[in-house]
């Protein structure tokens, strides 16, 4: 989804920081699209004819809020990366902000673009750790395969059967993938040591 620009961007941001303070101030029960208008200084219809209903706005103002602030850290290691990465999405994710988010994301996406856009985030921060490992002279897997073994499998669990919402759990995703990915290369390592590597914290 491309950023709006000149006055659409502006009413696009007052808008979005109205919803943000309201439902700060008075919860997202509470929230109506007049509150809304009000707030942000434009009318209802303003909002109607840009977002639908309340409830695509509020999608919209979520996969703004899932959008990653910050590039994935740099450990210096395929490894130490993903790991960092697996376990602050899952963290950021499973969060109770984060599940608001992800449930208004999908509430209000009848044709899913919003959802595919809260994927492309996820897979851009993805070839950024996968890029530097490149660079680094380190085998890398697919991003597809990581979407695949990390990111699905923890947002199967924040929607359908929360548990196990760990660092831990995240560590396991990126071993298993990386593993899948050693293996399709010819040179992967038994299942026992890839378990015993992600067990071993990294050095602080």
């Amino acid at each position: 989804m491309a950023r709006p620009g000149g006055r659409s961007a502006r009413v696009q941001e007052s808008v979005h920081a109205a919803v943000r303070e309201l439902v700060g101030e008075a919860g997202r029960d509470a929230l109506t699209v007049p509150m809304v208008a009000t707030r942000a200084g434009v009318t209802p219809s303003t909002i109607y004819r840009r977002w639908g209903d309340l409830q695509q706005l509020l999608s919209d103002v979520a996969v703004e809020r899932l959008r990653p602030e910050t590039d994935p850290a740099d450990l210096g290691s395929l490894r130490a990366d993903l790991d960092a990465w697996a376990e602050q999405f899952l963290d950021e994710m499973a969060s109770p902000p984060g599940r608001a988010y992800i449930r208004d994301a999908l509430l209000g996406d009848p044709d899913g673009t919003n959802a595919g856009q809260c994927s492309a985030y996820a897979a851009e921060q993805i070839d950024a750790v996968l890029a530097r490992a490149a660079q680094r002279g380190e085998p890398v897997p697919e991003t597809e395969l990581l979407i695949d073994r990390v990111v699905a499998p923890i947002m199967y669990r924040i929607l359908f059967r929360p548990g196990r919402l760990d660092a831990a759990y995240a560590r396991e995703l990126v071993t298993n993938a990386v593993y899948a990915q050693q293996i399709e290369a010819g040179a992967g390592p038994t299942p026992s040591a890839a378990r015993r590597r992600s067990e071993k914290k990294p050095d602080n």
